[in-house]
């Protein structure tokens, strides 16, 4: 089997974890101390707050923007229901907005069609890898008087005209093990803003600045010296990583072209896309669900992200959310995801589009 994703853990990150097992500082130490300076830089930020997941991530950021009960936060409805449920864990309310047809991402017409008098915030996805337009979205947020938290959970390293992603806003990143970059679990804020830094230090830890004096009510949300070791030793070979990616989506952009009813990715030229996934859209006669059985019979693992919108998810119709958004619907029927993390080899990329192409070709 190809699978759709695949950690990378070699004798650097179990070496580093196990000097840290060896050490007896396993808890929130001076390794996520040096995790935090280094993405921060990574990021072209000047803070960083390392936290548990990065559903963390999120929560954190929004409440140390003091988002509540009472404010709504205009986000995509296309992504993993973590973006949406954490501004319900806030009291606030997500409003959602369409996606651009090519991209995925959100759309800056339609994120200006649902700004109310409600409105505090925008969370962008950069979804698959790809940032969204943060030229239009910051463009809205400063003329609303909005904040920007931007879902960078599956873009480590992607650009908008040349600047990091998680650096126009407040920037929140996942660490989960299918992710770019991993540290098992685990999640990062990256912050220009000292004040939003500490407020998030705080949430994540009790509300507390100094242990046993609890200024304001916060979680145990922490990020371990364990996984912050991992994260050190990954972060030096995400680099390495990304160009693996990029050039597996090249060769497979290049071999795929010209087949009837399948819709390779698009590439915003402002963008420096990591893909985190590499996702084609199916169309015409052929059903997705049915090229998908094909591709797993064959061995070749495919993703599915994502299948149903998150206003048509269960618990957000129990929610009275009945929107009407036509192109994350058409999106959520027709994307497959392929893989091309790097653990995929040419032999691997052969297979991958030989394969399609006998089935859709």
């Amino acid at each position: 089997m190809i699978p759709i994703a695949k950690p990378i853990i070699g004798e650097d990150e179990i070496n580093a974890v196990i000097e840290v097992l060896r050490s007896g500082n396993i808890a929130e130490g001076q390794k996520v101390k040096d995790f935090e300076e280094a993405f921060a830089k990574y990021s072209g930020t000047s803070f960083a707050v390392a936290v548990n997941s990065g559903t963390a991530a999120l929560h954190v950021a929004l409440l140390a923007h003091g988002i509540g009960a009472g404010d709504e936060v205009i986000t995509t409805p296309f992504t993993f229901v973590a973006t949406s449920n954490s501004v319900l864990f806030t009291g606030a309310k997500p409003v959602f907005a369409d996606i651009r047809e090519d991209t995925f991402t959100i759309d800056p017409e339609s994120i200006i069609e649902k700004i109310t008098p409600k409105t505090k915030a925008i969370i962008p996805v950069h979804l698959y890898g790809q940032a969204a337009d943060m030229k239009a979205i910051m463009e809205i947020a400063e003329d609303k008087d909005l904040i920007v938290i931007e879902d960078a959970c599956q873009a480590h390293g992607a650009t908008f005209e040349g600047k990091s992603v998680g650096s126009f806003g407040d920037g929140t990143f996942s660490f989960y093990p299918t992710k770019n970059m991993t540290t098992g679990e685990g999640g990062i804020i990256t912050t220009n803003d000292l004040e939003i830094a500490q407020k998030a230090r705080m949430i994540r830890s009790h509300g507390s600045k100094q242990r046993y004096f609890h200024e304001m009510l916060g979680f145990n949300l922490r990020m371990t010296d364990i996984a912050a070791s991992i994260g050190i030793t990954q972060l030096g070979k995400i680099a390495d990583f990304n160009r693996s990616r990029i050039k597996n989506a090249h060769y497979l952009t290049g071999s795929l072209g010209n087949i009837k009813g399948l819709i390779l990715p698009h590439v915003d030229k402002r963008c420096g896309h990591v893909f985190h996934q590499y996702t084609v859209r199916i169309r015409g006669d052929g059903s997705r669900d049915d090229v998908v059985s094909s591709l797993n019979k064959m061995d070749i693992g495919t993703g599915i992200y994502y299948p149903l919108p998150i206003h048509k998810q269960p618990y957000y119709q129990e929610l009275g959310y009945n929107d009407s958004l036509p192109v994350s619907e058409s999106a959520s029927k027709e994307v497959i995801s392929l893989p091309v993390h790097p653990s995929v080899n040419i032999s691997d990329l052969e297979t991958i589009s030989a394969s399609l192409r006998d089935i859709i070709g």
